[in-house]
């Protein structure tokens, strides 16, 4: 890998670790709306999932948004950060063929 590719992965790596961290803190947000919060997320969980489906291409993608769904649609567990989760699963967890 030239330096120039590592530099622009680098800069991805970063780019959706922040993205990550901000959409799962606006996720939470709805702890903020006592009794419109569950309402939201209704309207949340979809979006999101949407959202990290296209961060994540392929098999990690499929199974985040999901999961991401899932815990968005669920009441009491939007504590749950499920972009920087993926992230780190991405990042540091998954098993890269050489």
């Amino acid at each position: 890998m030239t330096q120039e590719e590592q530099i622009r992965a680098s800069q991805i790596k970063r780019r959706q670790l922040i993205t990550g961290l901000f959409l799962d803190l606006l996720g939470m947000a709805s702890y903020l709306l006592p009794g419109l919060g569950e309402f939201t997320d209704v309207i949340w969980a979809p979006i999101s999932a949407f959202i990290l489906a296209k961060m994540y291409p392929g098999k990690i993608g499929k199974v985040g948004a999901i999961v991401n769904f899932i815990e968005e649609i669920s009441p009491g567990l939007d504590i749950i950060p499920t972009f920087t989760l993926t992230w780190v699963y991405t990042y540091y967890f998954q098993k890269k063929s050489f």
